[in-house]
Order: C-alpha cells, then sequence, then structure tokens
C-alpha cells in the first residue's frame, strides 16, 4: 500500500509527500475536503511526490476546485514530468496553466 501526506509548511505553503495513486488518493482526498484555506493564494509544491497516477491528477483537480470555491488560489509547483504528461494527455493542460508554476 502507498503512503501520502499533506503537510502545511506555512499559512499560504504546503506539500505532498509520496505517492498520488489509487491506492493512497482516497485516504488523502479524506484529509484534504476538510481543509479550509487560510490565504487567497496558497502554493502546494508537489516536489516530494514520487509517482503520480490519473487518480492523483484527479485529485489535485478536484483540490483546485475546492479551494477556489472558497475563493482561494492554488499554484502547483515542481509539477514532476509524468504528471505533466497526464494533464497534456487528458487535455486538461489549458485548464489548469493558470495553476501551473513554472
Amino acid at each position: 500500500m502507498s503512503h501520502s501526506q499533506w503537510q502545511k509548511i506555512q499559512d499560504d505553503s504546503y506539500q505532498i509527500l509520496g505517492e498520488l495513486n489509487r491506492d493512497s488518493v482516497p485516504t488523502l482526498w479524506q484529509e484534504l475536503q476538510q481543509w479550509q484555506p487560510g490565504c487567497s493564494n496558497v502554493e502546494v509544491s508537489l516536489a516530494k511526490v514520487k509517482r503520480v497516477d490519473s487518480a492523483g491528477m484527479v485529485m489535485l483537480i478536484h483540490l483546485i476546485e475546492h479551494a477556489k470555491k472558497q475563493n482561494c488560489h492554488i499554484m502547483l509547483s515542481f509539477v514532476p514530468k509524468q504528471l505533466k504528461m497526464l494533464f497534456q494527455l487528458s487535455n486538461v493542460e489549458e485548464y489548469l496553466g493558470g495553476n501551473l508554476k513554472n
């Protein structure tokens, strides 16, 4: 079983550690649905994500929408190449352009 973790760095920055896949996403998503952003702009670092699949991609899209409903804009930083490829193949890259930090 894979594990992933949501970790607060500062009020406006968080990171996800571990794997974002079909095994880890359900547990992590339960935690993230309770998250209340305290800032209007938040950076989420994916630098320590080891592996990501389509379930992880969908969870990140839902996280962005969850934050948007609470007037918070999420920027994903250190997006793994594997995830960028999934965004491209799923035709959501254009939709997420304002949420990806180079």
